[in-house]
C-alpha cells in the first residue's frame, strides 16, 4: 500500500501503544472488581488471601497513573513545539480546565449517580488537568531558555 508522505499521521507509534498497554491494564484492573469474588473485602497485595497472577495485575497497576500523567507532559511537549509560546500557554490552559471540568462533571456523575454533586470523586483526569494549567502558567512565566538553562545546570551537577 502506498501512502504519500504529506497523508501519514504525526504521531508516534511508541507513545501511542504505551498508552493502549497501558488502557488495557487499567481496564483489566477495574473489571477484576466486578468479577472477582474477593475484590471489595481482600486485599489483592496481601500475600496471605491473593494468587501470584491477582498479585502482578494489581500491582502493575500502580505504574499506570504516573505513565498517563508522564506521556500527558510528553505530548504537551511534543505539540507545543509546532505552535507559539502563547498558543501552547493557551492550550494547556483550555485542556487542563476541560480536563477538571470532565472529571468533575461527568465521571463524578458517573461514578456516584449522584445528580447533586453533594461528593465529588477527583482522580488522575483531574491531576492531569491542573499539571496542564501549572504547565501553561509556568512556561508563560519562564520563557524556555529558563528552563534549558535549569535543567542544564542540573544535569551538571
Amino acid at each position: 500500500m502506498n501512502i504519500d508522505s504529506s497523508l501519514q499521521s504525526k504521531r508516534i507509534l511508541s507513545i501511542d501503544i504505551l498508552r493502549g498497554i497501558v488502557m488495557i491494564i487499567m481496564a483489566l484492573d477495574h473489571t477484576r472488581d466486578f468479577f472477582h469474588i474477593g475484590a471489595m473485602t481482600a486485599n489483592p497485595l496481601d500475600p496471605q488471601t491473593t494468587t501470584g497472577i491477582l498479585f502482578f495485575t494489581r500491582w502493575i497497576t500502580h505504574f499506570c497513573a504516573p505513565i498517563f500523567v508522564f506521556l500527558s507532559g510528553l505530548s504537551a511537549y511534543l505539540s507545543s513545539q509546532h505552535k507559539t509560546p502563547a498558543k501552547a500557554s493557551i492550550f494547556l490552559f483550555k485542556r487542563g480546565t476541560w480536563l477538571i471540568v470532565v472529571e468533575i462533571v461527568i465521571i463524578s456523575l458517573g461514578l456516584t449517580f449522584n445528580p447533586f454533586y453533594n461528593f465529588v470523586i477527583l482522580q488522575v483526569i483531574w491531576v492531569i488537568g491542573w499539571s496542564m494549567i501549572f504547565l501553561g502558567f509556568m512556561s508563560r512565566i519562564f520563557p524556555q531558555s529558563c528552563f534549558n538553562y535549569w535543567f542544564d545546570n542540573r544535569l551538571r551537577t
